[in-house]
Protein backbone atom coordinates (compact mmCIF):
# COMPACT_ATOMS: atom_id res chain seq x y z
CA UNK A 1 0.00 0.00 0.00
CA UNK A 2 1.37 3.28 -0.99
CA UNK A 3 1.50 6.31 2.02
CA UNK A 4 1.39 9.81 1.84
CA UNK A 5 4.76 10.10 1.40
CA UNK A 6 5.42 8.48 -1.47
CA UNK A 7 2.38 9.47 -3.04
CA UNK A 8 3.43 12.81 -3.04
CA UNK A 9 7.14 11.46 -4.01
CA UNK A 10 5.39 9.77 -7.15
CA UNK A 11 3.52 13.28 -7.93
CA UNK A 12 6.19 15.49 -7.65
CA UNK A 13 8.79 13.09 -10.19
CA UNK A 14 5.42 13.31 -12.39
CA UNK A 15 5.38 17.07 -12.24
CA UNK A 16 9.39 17.36 -12.87
CA UNK A 17 9.30 15.07 -15.89
CA UNK A 18 6.27 16.88 -17.57
CA UNK A 19 7.97 20.13 -17.12
CA UNK A 20 11.15 18.83 -18.96
CA UNK A 21 9.71 17.05 -21.51
CA UNK A 22 8.06 20.81 -22.23
CA UNK A 23 10.90 22.71 -22.23
CA UNK A 24 12.83 20.38 -24.20
CA UNK A 25 9.81 20.90 -26.92
CA UNK A 26 10.17 24.48 -26.82
CA UNK A 27 13.82 24.52 -27.31
CA UNK A 28 13.51 22.22 -30.35
CA UNK A 29 10.94 24.67 -31.94
CA UNK A 30 13.53 27.50 -30.96
CA UNK A 31 16.47 25.85 -32.79
CA UNK A 32 14.66 24.73 -36.04
CA UNK A 33 13.40 28.12 -36.49
CA UNK A 34 16.85 29.40 -35.94
CA UNK A 35 18.17 26.88 -38.51
CA UNK A 36 16.36 28.32 -41.50
CA UNK A 37 17.85 30.15 -43.90
CA UNK A 38 16.22 33.48 -44.41
CA UNK A 39 14.06 33.89 -47.62
CA UNK A 40 16.25 36.25 -50.31
CA UNK A 41 14.26 39.12 -52.27
CA UNK A 42 14.69 37.90 -55.82
CA UNK A 43 16.45 41.52 -57.85
CA UNK A 44 13.54 40.50 -60.60
CA UNK A 45 10.52 40.05 -58.12
CA UNK A 46 7.48 42.80 -58.46
CA UNK A 47 7.86 45.97 -56.89
CA UNK A 48 4.99 47.19 -54.76
CA UNK A 49 2.19 48.77 -56.78
CA UNK A 50 2.71 52.22 -55.81
CA UNK A 51 0.36 53.53 -58.62
CA UNK A 52 -2.57 55.18 -55.89
CA UNK A 53 0.38 57.06 -54.67
CA UNK A 54 1.13 58.88 -57.64
CA UNK A 55 -1.46 61.13 -59.31
CA UNK A 56 -1.82 62.34 -62.94
CA UNK A 57 -4.63 64.51 -62.71
CA UNK A 58 -5.64 66.30 -66.05
CA UNK A 59 -7.91 69.31 -66.44
CA UNK A 60 -10.15 69.64 -69.34
CA UNK A 61 -11.88 72.70 -70.34
CA UNK A 62 -14.53 73.48 -72.11
CA UNK A 63 -14.67 76.73 -73.58
CA UNK A 64 -17.46 76.87 -75.71
CA UNK A 65 -19.63 79.13 -75.30
CA UNK A 66 -21.66 78.00 -71.99
CA UNK A 67 -18.36 80.67 -70.05
CA UNK A 68 -20.39 83.71 -71.89
CA UNK A 69 -21.55 85.73 -69.13
CA UNK A 70 -23.84 87.79 -71.60
CA UNK A 71 -25.31 84.86 -73.11
CA UNK A 72 -25.35 82.66 -70.16
CA UNK A 73 -25.50 84.77 -67.32
CA UNK A 74 -25.32 83.94 -63.82
CA UNK A 75 -25.99 86.52 -61.16
CA UNK A 76 -24.69 84.30 -58.35
CA UNK A 77 -21.72 83.52 -59.52
CA UNK A 78 -20.83 83.76 -63.25
CA UNK A 79 -19.68 80.02 -64.71
CA UNK A 80 -16.44 80.77 -66.04
CA UNK A 81 -15.60 82.34 -62.12
CA UNK A 82 -17.09 79.37 -61.16
CA UNK A 83 -14.75 77.55 -63.17
CA UNK A 84 -11.75 78.90 -62.35
CA UNK A 85 -12.70 78.45 -58.58
CA UNK A 86 -12.89 74.63 -58.92
CA UNK A 87 -9.70 74.73 -60.96
CA UNK A 88 -8.52 75.85 -57.32
CA UNK A 89 -9.93 73.40 -55.75
CA UNK A 90 -8.05 70.87 -58.27
CA UNK A 91 -4.38 72.55 -57.20
CA UNK A 92 -5.56 72.02 -53.94
CA UNK A 93 -6.11 68.67 -53.75
CA UNK A 94 -3.08 67.67 -55.65
CA UNK A 95 -0.64 69.79 -53.83
CA UNK A 96 -2.27 68.04 -50.20
CA UNK A 97 -1.13 64.68 -51.68
CA UNK A 98 2.06 66.36 -53.08
CA UNK A 99 2.83 67.63 -49.04
CA UNK A 100 1.79 64.56 -47.35
CA UNK A 101 4.22 62.59 -49.57
CA UNK A 102 8.11 62.17 -48.53
CA UNK A 103 10.40 63.77 -51.70
CA UNK A 104 11.88 60.82 -52.92
CA UNK A 105 8.35 59.16 -53.53
CA UNK A 106 7.17 62.23 -55.63
CA UNK A 107 6.39 61.30 -59.12
CA UNK A 108 3.02 63.11 -59.86
CA UNK A 109 1.97 65.50 -62.37
CA UNK A 110 -1.10 68.17 -62.92
CA UNK A 111 -1.96 69.39 -66.43
CA UNK A 112 -4.51 71.61 -68.24
CA UNK A 113 -5.95 70.44 -72.21
CA UNK A 114 -8.39 72.35 -74.57
CA UNK A 115 -9.50 70.57 -77.37
CA UNK A 116 -9.37 71.70 -80.01
CA UNK A 117 -6.66 74.22 -79.48
CA UNK A 118 -7.23 78.16 -78.88
CA UNK A 119 -5.90 79.60 -82.36
CA UNK A 120 -4.45 82.61 -79.71
CA UNK A 121 -0.79 81.63 -79.52
CA UNK A 122 -0.54 83.22 -75.58
CA UNK A 123 -3.27 80.92 -74.58
CA UNK A 124 -1.52 77.95 -75.45
CA UNK A 125 1.91 79.33 -73.95
CA UNK A 126 -0.24 79.63 -70.26
CA UNK A 127 -1.42 76.01 -70.31
CA UNK A 128 2.07 74.91 -71.00
CA UNK A 129 2.94 76.98 -67.72
CA UNK A 130 -0.16 74.87 -66.18
CA UNK A 131 1.30 71.62 -66.95
CA UNK A 132 3.69 70.78 -63.75
CA UNK A 133 5.44 67.67 -63.03
CA UNK A 134 6.59 66.90 -58.80
CA UNK A 135 9.81 64.43 -58.66
CA UNK A 136 12.57 63.86 -56.16
CA UNK A 137 14.25 67.11 -57.35
CA UNK A 138 11.24 69.51 -55.80
CA UNK A 139 11.27 71.97 -53.43
CA UNK A 140 9.44 73.77 -51.54
CA UNK A 141 9.97 76.83 -53.98
CA UNK A 142 8.42 74.95 -56.77
CA UNK A 143 5.11 73.96 -54.64
CA UNK A 144 4.57 77.95 -53.74
CA UNK A 145 4.95 78.42 -57.94
CA UNK A 146 2.36 76.17 -58.72
CA UNK A 147 -0.22 77.76 -56.23
CA UNK A 148 0.68 81.25 -57.49
CA UNK A 149 0.16 79.55 -61.35
CA UNK A 150 -2.60 78.25 -60.85
CA UNK A 151 -4.19 81.28 -58.90
CA UNK A 152 -3.95 83.72 -61.44
CA UNK A 153 -3.52 81.77 -65.04
CA UNK A 154 -6.78 80.24 -65.60
CA UNK A 155 -8.70 82.97 -64.97
CA UNK A 156 -6.45 84.88 -67.39
CA UNK A 157 -7.53 82.06 -69.96
CA UNK A 158 -11.29 82.50 -69.79
CA UNK A 159 -10.54 86.17 -69.58
CA UNK A 160 -8.78 85.99 -72.77
CA UNK A 161 -11.87 83.85 -74.37
CA UNK A 162 -14.35 86.11 -73.35
CA UNK A 163 -12.91 88.97 -74.73
CA UNK A 164 -12.17 87.39 -78.40
CA UNK A 165 -15.76 85.98 -78.31
CA UNK A 166 -14.11 83.37 -80.86
CA UNK A 167 -15.63 80.76 -78.80
CA UNK A 168 -14.01 77.20 -80.36
CA UNK A 169 -15.79 74.90 -78.58
CA UNK A 170 -15.22 71.70 -76.68
CA UNK A 171 -14.95 68.36 -79.33
CA UNK A 172 -14.66 66.48 -76.06
CA UNK A 173 -15.71 63.53 -78.02
CA UNK A 174 -13.02 63.57 -80.43
CA UNK A 175 -10.55 63.89 -77.42
CA UNK A 176 -11.60 60.88 -76.10
CA UNK A 177 -11.19 58.97 -79.04
CA UNK A 178 -8.17 60.53 -80.30
CA UNK A 179 -6.25 62.04 -77.03
CA UNK A 180 -7.03 60.76 -73.68
CA UNK A 181 -4.93 57.44 -73.75
CA UNK A 182 -2.22 59.36 -74.49
CA UNK A 183 -2.34 62.75 -72.71
CA UNK A 184 -4.58 61.56 -69.14
CA UNK A 185 -3.65 57.91 -68.67
CA UNK A 186 -0.03 56.77 -67.29
CA UNK A 187 1.44 53.61 -66.08
CA UNK A 188 1.63 53.09 -62.02
CA UNK A 189 -0.41 56.39 -61.44
CA UNK A 190 -3.80 56.71 -60.41
CA UNK A 191 -5.05 58.80 -63.45
CA UNK A 192 -8.01 61.63 -62.80
CA UNK A 193 -9.30 64.06 -65.66
CA UNK A 194 -11.66 66.39 -64.50
CA UNK A 195 -14.01 67.95 -67.41
CA UNK A 196 -15.24 71.41 -66.47
CA UNK A 197 -18.36 71.60 -69.00
CA UNK A 198 -21.93 72.30 -69.00
CA UNK A 199 -23.05 68.67 -70.00
CA UNK A 200 -23.63 69.36 -73.99
CA UNK A 201 -21.25 68.19 -76.44
CA UNK A 202 -20.91 69.84 -79.88
CA UNK A 203 -18.58 70.48 -82.14
CA UNK A 204 -18.65 70.59 -86.27
CA UNK A 205 -15.56 68.98 -87.00
CA UNK A 206 -17.01 66.05 -85.04
CA UNK A 207 -20.56 65.78 -85.53
CA UNK A 208 -21.93 62.35 -87.29
CA UNK A 209 -24.41 59.33 -85.93
CA UNK A 210 -24.27 55.79 -86.04
CA UNK A 211 -27.95 54.72 -86.06
CA UNK A 212 -29.68 56.30 -83.24
CA UNK A 213 -26.50 56.91 -81.69
CA UNK A 214 -24.66 60.61 -82.32
CA UNK A 215 -21.09 62.26 -81.04
CA UNK A 216 -22.69 65.23 -79.87
CA UNK A 217 -25.76 66.51 -77.54
CA UNK A 218 -27.79 69.23 -77.86
CA UNK A 219 -31.19 70.80 -76.32
CA UNK A 220 -32.36 70.94 -79.67
CA UNK A 221 -31.59 67.20 -80.02
CA UNK A 222 -33.03 66.39 -76.28
CA UNK A 223 -35.81 68.14 -77.17
CA UNK A 224 -36.85 66.19 -80.94
CA UNK A 225 -36.03 63.12 -79.30
CA UNK A 226 -39.07 64.32 -76.61
CA UNK A 227 -36.65 62.87 -73.66
CA UNK A 228 -39.05 65.70 -71.60
CA UNK A 229 -40.60 62.97 -69.53
CA UNK A 230 -39.89 60.95 -66.52
CA UNK A 231 -39.79 57.79 -68.21
CA UNK A 232 -36.04 59.17 -70.34
CA UNK A 233 -34.77 56.04 -69.33
CA UNK A 234 -36.20 53.59 -70.89
CA UNK A 235 -36.65 55.21 -73.75
CA UNK A 236 -33.37 55.74 -74.03
CA UNK A 237 -32.54 51.96 -73.49
CA UNK A 238 -35.58 50.96 -76.12
CA UNK A 239 -34.27 53.70 -78.95
CA UNK A 240 -30.60 53.00 -77.92
CA UNK A 241 -30.08 56.25 -78.01
CA UNK A 242 -26.76 57.55 -76.33
CA UNK A 243 -23.25 58.82 -77.96
CA UNK A 244 -20.99 56.84 -80.22
CA UNK A 245 -18.44 55.32 -78.11
CA UNK A 246 -15.43 56.85 -78.66
CA UNK A 247 -12.60 54.23 -76.93
CA UNK A 248 -12.63 51.28 -75.66
CA UNK A 249 -11.03 49.66 -71.87
CA UNK A 250 -10.54 52.68 -70.00
CA UNK A 251 -10.06 51.29 -66.87
CA UNK A 252 -7.43 52.92 -66.04
CA UNK A 253 -8.73 56.10 -65.89
CA UNK A 254 -11.22 58.21 -63.17
CA UNK A 255 -13.39 61.02 -64.25
CA UNK A 256 -15.36 63.86 -62.85
CA UNK A 257 -17.70 65.82 -64.48
CA UNK A 258 -18.26 68.85 -63.32
CA UNK A 259 -20.88 71.95 -64.49
CA UNK A 260 -23.74 70.12 -65.72
CA UNK A 261 -26.11 72.83 -66.62
CA UNK A 262 -29.40 71.87 -68.57
CA UNK A 263 -31.37 74.77 -70.40
CA UNK A 264 -34.33 75.59 -68.69
CA UNK A 265 -38.06 74.61 -69.65
CA UNK A 266 -37.53 70.41 -69.22
CA UNK A 267 -37.44 69.32 -65.98
CA UNK A 268 -35.78 65.54 -67.05
CA UNK A 269 -32.84 67.71 -68.89
CA UNK A 270 -30.12 67.14 -66.47
CA UNK A 271 -31.09 63.49 -65.96
CA UNK A 272 -30.96 62.94 -69.36
CA UNK A 273 -27.53 64.95 -69.72
CA UNK A 274 -26.04 62.47 -66.73
CA UNK A 275 -27.69 59.25 -68.22
CA UNK A 276 -25.68 60.45 -71.86
CA UNK A 277 -22.49 60.55 -70.21
CA UNK A 278 -23.09 57.49 -67.57
CA UNK A 279 -23.83 55.01 -70.78
CA UNK A 280 -20.79 56.19 -72.46
CA UNK A 281 -18.60 55.88 -69.90
CA UNK A 282 -19.34 52.24 -68.51
CA UNK A 283 -19.40 51.73 -72.76
CA UNK A 284 -15.61 52.73 -72.70
CA UNK A 285 -14.96 50.57 -69.62
CA UNK A 286 -14.50 53.57 -66.95
CA UNK A 287 -15.03 52.22 -63.55
CA UNK A 288 -14.62 55.17 -61.55
CA UNK A 289 -16.82 58.05 -62.34
CA UNK A 290 -18.64 61.46 -60.91
CA UNK A 291 -21.15 63.81 -62.42
CA UNK A 292 -21.81 66.91 -61.23
CA UNK A 293 -24.45 69.82 -61.75
CA UNK A 294 -22.87 73.13 -61.78
CA UNK A 295 -23.03 74.45 -57.73
CA UNK A 296 -20.93 77.05 -55.76
CA UNK A 297 -17.38 76.26 -55.97
CA UNK A 298 -17.69 75.53 -51.72
CA UNK A 299 -20.39 73.05 -52.23
CA UNK A 300 -18.43 71.29 -55.01
CA UNK A 301 -14.50 71.44 -53.68
CA UNK A 302 -15.18 68.50 -50.68
CA UNK A 303 -16.49 66.23 -53.78
CA UNK A 304 -13.26 67.49 -55.55
CA UNK A 305 -10.75 66.74 -52.70
CA UNK A 306 -12.22 63.79 -51.91
CA UNK A 307 -11.91 61.82 -55.20
CA UNK A 308 -7.77 62.59 -54.94
CA UNK A 309 -7.51 60.91 -51.77
CA UNK A 310 -6.49 57.11 -51.70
Amino acid sequence: MLTVKTLFTCQFFKKFIMKKIFYVIIASVFFIQCGKPKEKTSENSTPPDNSAKNLNVSILIDLSDRIDPEKNPNPTMEYFQRDTEYIKSIEKGFLDHIKSKKVIQLNDQMQVFFNPEPLDPKMNELTKELKVSFDKNTTKENISLVEKKYSQLPLAIYQSAIKDKKYVGSDIWEFFKNKVNDYCIKDNHRNILYILTDGYMYHKDSRFSEGKKTSYLTPELIKSLNLNSSGFKSAIKDKNLGFVKANENLEDLEVIVLGINPVKGNPFEADVIKEYWENWFKEMKIKKYQIKSADLPSNLEPVILKAMMP
